[in-house]
């Protein structure tokens, strides 16, 4: 790493997360959770694409959306080279991995939860 890690405030939070919910809407991609933390994020979404191009998606609207806050370097780094992502065939992997999302990361951050959404 060549910068200290890139740390989320409640403010960062808030702005990814609305970055994300922002970008499932134009694409119309469904988002089922997001759980963004103070270093990492979780999204479960379904996307007629890669994920890998719906990292890229989240990953470019969210720093968008951070350089617009003003308060870092624009030389700032905030995501890895890469991350994780998965193919979920099955229904129950859906679930299983919208329940790690919320559930399995500690105590929750700022989130969505889409079965909490009253405009799904």
């Amino acid at each position: 790493m060549s910068q200290p890690p890139y740390r989320l405030d409640e403010l960062r939070r808030q702005t990814v997360l609305k970055a994300i919910r922002e970008v499932c809407e134009y694409r119309k991609w469904m988002l089922f959770a997001a759980h963004v933390r103070e270093d990492h994020v979780h999204v479960v979404v379904q996307a007629g694409i890669i994920p890998e191009k719906i990292m890229n998606d989240f990953k470019a609207s969210s720093t968008r959306a951070l350089k617009m806050l003003n308060s870092e370097p624009p030389e700032c780094e905030r995501w890895s080279r890469h991350g994780s992502t998965r193919w979920l065939w099955k229904e129950a992997a859906v679930e299983d991995s919208i329940r790690y999302t919320l559930d399995e990361q500690g105590e929750r951050m700022t989130y969505y939860d889409r079965s909490e959404d009253p405009n799904r």
